[in-house]
């Protein structure tokens, strides 16, 4: 469905939320109160997800998130069936709070294993919850024990945004590949808390210019948007590429192709769990109609 109406033929990831509960309430996320909803799949369900899209789209990995994926008690049938049945490439994106046991029962079928943090110590904790940050780093131990590669997420905040390059330092130190810094969009919990949001456009980019200065020994992408001017316009999903790098599947099975348009419900597909289908629900303000461009991220 989703070429007969776009054009597109290959979509490289998935980005599978698997449920929206969470063990955490940060400050920025963009559930906002959808945090509290029952909606999840089933392993079968996101199974069949899966099995759809790489047949259909030669979607070739999964990024597992939430919510928190590591609550979702058939997590581990979700990354077995990806990795064994499909071949494909398993990533999760989590908190990484007290997820050791169930880390080290599905670490040889995690190609990566990414955790959120939103600065050092007591600055990530004002934001996540209390105990956060050293739970993060006893996971990234673990993980690097047990051979699992390791990356970090970011979203740039004004309580954080000088703390890029010593959390940047410390997660190197740990074995950390790769930091991906997220500009904040003002959805969901964010939308309650406007003193996140960085009001001073030349602080990215003084940022920009100490990521340029540094020798960081590890990978940093940066979201355009974090810089003084925003982001290029790029192609929206209605443009008509015929490959796009990913797709999100929320919790009750809405899809989207941009970040941008991610928890405004800007959604033109659906993926109907009980038929197995993924079907077009144009509305006037899906992302499609809207032309919502994408996300371009880019190497500091």
């Amino acid at each position: 469905m989703i070429g007969e109406v776009t054009g597109i033929r290959k979509i490289r990831m998935l980005y599978l939320q698997l449920l929206y509960r969470c063990n955490f309430a940060c400050l920025h996320c963009f559930h906002g109160k959808r945090l509290q909803y029952a909606d999840a799949f089933t392993a079968e369900e996101a199974a069949s997800l899966l099995t759809l899209m790489r047949d259909e789209y030669g979607t070739e990995a999964v990024t597992l998130l939430g919510g928190e994926p590591f609550v979702h008690r058939d997590l581990a049938r979700v990354v077995r069936h990806a990795k064994e049945e499909l071949g494909q490439r398993v990533e999760i994106c989590t908190n990484g709070y007290r997820i050791e046991r169930r880390l080290t029962e599905i670490a040889p079928h995690l190609d990566l294993l990414r955790i959120s943090l939103e600065g050092v110590g007591s600055t990530n904790d004002a934001i996540r919850r209390q105990g956060s940050y050293q739970s993060a780093l006893n996971s990234f131990n673990l993980a690097r024990d047990l051979g699992v590669s390791t990356g970090a997420t970011m979203t740039v905040t004004s309580r954080n945004i000088d703390e890029v390059l010593p959390l940047a330092s410390a997660l190197a130190q740990l074995g950390v590949r790769q930091l991906k810094l997220h500009h904040l969009r003002p959805v969901g919990n964010a939308a309650d808390h406007p003193e996140l949001l960085v009001t001073t456009p030349s602080a990215y980019g003084r940022l920009r210019e100490e990521l340029a200065s540094a020798d960081l020994p590890l990978e940093v992408i940066v979201d355009e948007d974090l810089s003084e001017h925003g982001a290029p316009e790029v192609c929206a999903p209605s443009s008509g590429p015929r490959e796009i790098d990913r797709i999100e599947a929320d919790p009750r099975g809405a899809l989207t192709m941009s970040c941008k348009a991610v928890g405004k419900d800007s959604h033109a597909f659906w993926y109907e769990k009980a038929a197995g289908r993924i079907v077009h629900k144009p509305s006037d303000a899906d992302e499609i109609t809207l032309a919502v461009p994408d996300v371009v991220y880019g190497r500091a």
